[in-house]
């Protein structure tokens, strides 16, 4: 298990998880985003890398309490919440908190939101949005390291 700071009882154990992604996002044109991640942390305080298929960092989103900073290029910028900072990233507000739960397997509920999670074990999910539209199709393929 990897960790950083200080141990937080009521937080469960940091873990990372990495591999690809892809978003679609059911606007007008329709959006389309696919990259590498790495998720890392917990709910809590972790960061989510994007990266290109040959290794470019895209964004770097990194959150804590009361902090939420998304770097891309030579540019750093602040937001409220972690759902701002991810839409900001890739578009469409995914439910980053729930995304640790699904990742492990545990159906974590979010308005809006259904989460497939029978492959999970194999490595696979599927997210999609009904609500608030437009309507959005989250695929990852991922191992936990």
């Amino acid at each position: 298990m990897r960790g950083t700071g200080t141990l937080d009882l009521n937080s469960p154990p940091a873990t990372v998880w990495s591999g690809r992604l892809s978003l679609r996002i059911d606007s007008e044109p329709v959006q389309s985003f696919a990259a590498l991640f790495e998720l890392r942390g917990t709910p809590r305080a972790g960061e989510l890398t994007l990266s290109s298929p040959i290794g470019s960092t895209l964004a770097m989103m990194r959150w804590a309490p009361g902090e939420a900073v998304l770097k891309n290029g030579s540019e750093t910028r602040q937001f409220d919440s972690v759902d701002a900072l991810v839409e900001a990233a890739t578009g469409a507000a995914i439910p980053v908190p729930a995304l640790f739960g699904w990742l492990a397997g545990r159906d974590e509920p979010v308005a809006g939101w259904h989460a497939d999670l029978s492959q999970v074990t194999a490595g696979r999910l599927r997210a999609t949005r009904q609500a608030p539209l437009p309507g959005a199709d989250l695929r990852l393929i991922f191992e936990r390291q």
